[in-house]
């Protein structure tokens, strides 16, 4: 365990690994798939388009959009993603850490670092839509079922991280 300012000590990433892993087991059994977020996007902006626009069920996105919103809480991934927001406010209260601020470096305002967020997540979303699959789609799921295009995005990801991290470790200081 290691210690954090401001709250509870972290758990063992490898027991967190274990546990992803078993998560994903479970998921094969249960659901018949592996886990993955970017799809529940898909089907949210696919839904609220067809709605919004009042347009026929049968030209719903071609499959991306429930007939209505209620049909949403029957996508794996969206209810997915609602467990994941559940499990993650839980975890965070479990362990004292469930307070309203922005983690920032020093010299980094709210807005600024708000942006980067902002920004880097459009990134991963639009990455995450070139891949067909998100980072945990395509490592996890991808990864496990030994798929070469997947372990070659894991490869690719993680020197790509190891690349921008000095870049992105100078927002922290």
């Amino acid at each position: 365990m290691s210690s954090t300012s401001g709250g509870a000590a972290y758990g063992s990433p490898y027991l967190a690994g274990v546990g992803i892993g078993l998560v994903l087991i479970a998921a094969y059994v249960v659901m018949g798939h592996g886990v993955g977020v970017s799809g529940a996007l898909t089907s949210v902006a696919g839904t609220v388009t067809t709605v919004a626009t009042n347009a026929p069920a049968s030209a719903a996105w071609r499959g991306y959009a429930a007939p209505g919103f209620a049909a949403l809480l029957s996508d794996w991934f969206v209810v997915e993603v609602i467990g994941i927001t559940l499990g993650g406010l839980a975890s965070a209260a479990l362990a004292g850490r469930l307070r309203r601020e922005t983690e920032r470096g020093r010299g980094v305002g709210v807005s600024r670092r708000v942006a980067f967020a902002l920004g880097g997540g459009a990134i991963m979303g639009i990455g995450a839509r070139l891949a067909k699959g998100c980072t945990s789609g395509q490592a996890l799921t991808g990864g496990s079922l030994l798929s070469v295009g997947s372990w070659i995005f894991i490869a690719t990801a993680f020197a790509a991280a190891y690349l921008i991290a000095p870049l992105v470790r100078r927002e922290w200081r």
